[in-house]
């Protein structure tokens, strides 16, 4: 593939709801524009873009393909991201790394979910340009005039169409182009005059598109206001302009499957959408990069892959300067130099080497050694350390603890899970303290079976993926007096301790605190420590759950010892056993980690997400409309909503977001701990 400069490269990722068509769209925009020889379909798991083994048995996108293509004398790189929510990290690192998004809606479904993140995700990028791509017009059902009417209403006039059907569901043909009011037949898309039966249709789109457009350029809008004609050259030139800028959003019909209308959207999409050049990006200190081949060398990598058989692949966006690769820049989080051995273009896992990358241009570098995703490349002799902002990937909130099956799954776990981890930065890992257990928290359950299948085949690492123990605490409700004397008898020399203890309910969240009031040295001194030291070792595991032990006050009262058969170890021994005896007088209960919850969902949506929480044990502490969005702040426990994400995506349509963290322990209420030791029980059993 021959090299482009930046005003030739067009940036664009694909966007929108599961299912939308991203794929095959990407598939169609292939095969159109010559780089492929037969278009595939998902359901023959012969696409190029979904390459991936997972991708093939589950039917959806799981990471971000890149694809690039000629059209025009212009390459497009395309960036297919998933749709599915629980991949939102890869879409985002896809969108940051573009220069305009097209996002693609079900002519059937209309807006959904996904339609809505997408959109989010683009005004995230900083109002990057986009347009709307309203697919599978040729299914039944399908109406173009709806989706447009329902697209208008929820993200404004600026909404227009540049191509609308011709003929719906079996009875499409073609598309009409408004500016040119050509037809385009078929999947070559051969010019031809317009069907006489959509002239009025075409007529009113047209003067719908003029009229939005001329409020974004004054000498259009003068010869619009005046009445005078307004050719397509002048009408082409005020669009490009007006939807560079993001005033005009077009929206085009098509049919990816029978590439019906693809031909009229390359077009378009070469003459609308923005090159790089000249685009600015805000660094992490504040400052503005220009997108220049004449800068200095500055590279993103937005997405890092690492596979057994294929090696690291390091996905990088060039934004100012030429990356070649005998340059070996410089990793500006790292503070090391990188050795590239080559650079390539992809088109899905098809690898095609380049000489250089310019700037603006999208890439991979295979086998890096210290580079991750969200690091910066400078040159290696460059002045100033410039870097990238991070991506701001999600938080993840569904949480799974992973059980290896066998003791060689236990020695390679920790390994291969960086190398997880590397590849999808919105997974975190870390072991519980309190448990015992590997957890995983993923965005959402289809991830984190993603990830354990990943596990299985690419490392060799066989896991369970289940819900996590809970981390509880044990405390007691009331005071508590216990006296235990040790004394035991052996040939030689006996073991004698006797301890009396008072144990009181602290403060929740003080911990333990141990004090002493013996009088008349029953006790000796030298022995006191080791009373507390046996009160400290029983604290991890107490007499309900085996839980840690917390919010106690430990007195030591009284005792009494023997001036031959006592012993540190006697004491120790005495004191353990007087605490474990106290505890069950006083009557002890569990505490559960309490997490406060900020919920961001569609206004409309509250009240289902209040009674939810109700349902969860949980407390709605306020609710803070904000048009169509509102603010819920709650706490629950931590083992009604380990898996929330699930719940709150059903319970809003994948449009609900929210953010957790610990907050303090309570009491589990006394019904709901017969229910919790039952459980414990039956699993220890």
């Amino acid at each position: 593939m021959r090299a482009y400069s930046p005003d030739q490269l067009r940036n664009v990722v694909l966007l929108g709801h599961g299912g939308a068509g991203k794929t095959t769209l990407a598939e169609a925009l292939l095969f159109t524009a010559g780089a492929i020889g037969r278009m595939g379909r998902v359901e023959d798991r012969n696409t190029v873009s979904d390459f991936d083994e997972h991708e093939h048995q589950h039917r959806y996108s799981i990471s971000t393909s890149l694809l690039a293509l000629e059209w025009a004398d212009r390459r497009l790189n395309l960036l297919d991201a998933p749709g599915y929510p629980d991949f939102e990290g890869e879409a985002i690192a896809a969108t940051h790394a573009a220069d305009s998004a097209l996002v693609l809606v079900d002519a059937i479904a209309g807006i959904q979910g996904g339609t809505e993140i997408a959109w989010r995700q683009a005004d995230l990028r900083g109002a990057l340009p986009r347009a709307i791509v309203v697919t599978r017009m040729d299914r039944e059902n399908a109406d173009f005039d709806a989706v447009l009417a329902a697209l208008r209403a929820r993200f404004g006039t600026r909404v227009v169409p540049v191509t609308i059907p011709i003929g719906a569901a079996h009875d499409l043909t073609g598309v009409v182009d408004i500016v040119s009011g050509e037809a385009r037949a078929g999947a070559d898309g051969a010019p031809a005059p317009a069907p006489d039966a959509l002239a009025d249709a075409v007529a009113a789109a047209r003067e719908q598109l003029l009229e939005s457009v001329a409020e974004t350029d004054d000498a259009l809008l003068t010869a619009y206001l005046d009445g005078a004609s307004i050719d397509g050259a002048s009408l082409e030139a005020a669009l490009a302009a007006a939807v560079r800028a993001g005033d005009i959003v077009p929206v085009f019909a098509c049919a990816g499957y029978n590439a019906i209308g693809v031909r009229a959207l390359l077009d378009r999409l070469v003459e609308l959408l923005p090159s790089p050049l000249g685009r600015e990006y805000r660094l992490a200190s504040g400052d503005t990069l220009t997108t220049s081949a004449d800068g200095a060398l500055v590279a993103h990598v937005f997405k890092t892959t690492a596979d057994p058989f294929v090696g690291r692949l390091t996905y990088m966006r060039v934004f100012s300067g030429t990356l070649r690769p005998d340059a070996n820049p410089y990793n500006v989080q790292h503070s090391a130099p990188e050795r590239l051995g080559h650079v390539f273009l992809m088109r899905g896992k098809e690898q095609i080497a380049m000489s250089e990358l310019v700037a603006g241009d999208i890439g991979v570098a295979a086998k890096l050694a210290v580079t991750t995703t969200g690091d910066t490349f400078v040159a290696a002799e460059a002045q100033k350390m410039l870097r990238l902002p991070p991506l701001p990937f999600p938080e993840p909130t569904y949480r799974s603890a992973l059980h290896p099956r066998t003791k060689a799954d236990v020695d390679k776990l920790s390994n291969a899970l960086a190398r997880i981890v590397e590849q999808d930065p919105t997974i975190r890992v870390h072991r519980d303290s309190d448990t015992g257990e590997m957890i995983v928290t993923t965005i959402g359950d289809a991830q984190a079976q993603i990830a354990a299948a990943r596990l299985e085949k690419n490392y060799g690492v066989t896991v369970d993926a289940v819900l996590p123990r809970v981390p509880y605490r044990e405390t007691i409700s009331t005071p508590a007096k216990s006296e235990y004397r040790h004394k035991k008898q052996t040939g030689g020399h006996g073991q004698y301790g006797h301890v009396v203890i008072q144990i009181n309910p602290g403060a929740r969240g003080s911990g333990f605190t141990f004090e002493e009031h013996v009088v008349g040295g029953n006790v000796p001194r030298q022995f006191i420590p080791a009373v507390e030291k046996g009160i400290v070792e029983t604290l991890p595991a107490g007499p309900l759950a085996h839980s840690p032990i917390v919010d106690v006050r430990v007195t030591l009262l009284d005792g009494s010892a023997h001036a031959v058969d006592s012993s540190e170890m006697a004491f120790k021994l005495a004191a353990s056993q007087a605490l474990k005896q106290g505890m069950l007088q006083a009557h002890p209960v569990l505490l559960e980690p309490m997490m406060r919850l900020i919920i961001r969902v569609p206004s409309d949506h509250v009240g289902d997400v209040m009674s939810d929480l109700n349902s969860r044990r949980g407390h709605v502490h306020g609710v803070e409309p904000d048009g169509a969005v509102s603010t819920v702040q709650a706490e629950a426990p931590l083992a009604e909503v380990q898996r929330y994400a699930v719940g709150l995506r059903a319970l809003t349509g994948g449009r609900g977001r929210f953010t957790i963290a610990f907050d303090h322990y309570a009491e589990v209420p006394a019904h709901v701990q017969d229910q919790v030791l039952k459980q414990l029980a039956a699993a220890e059993a």
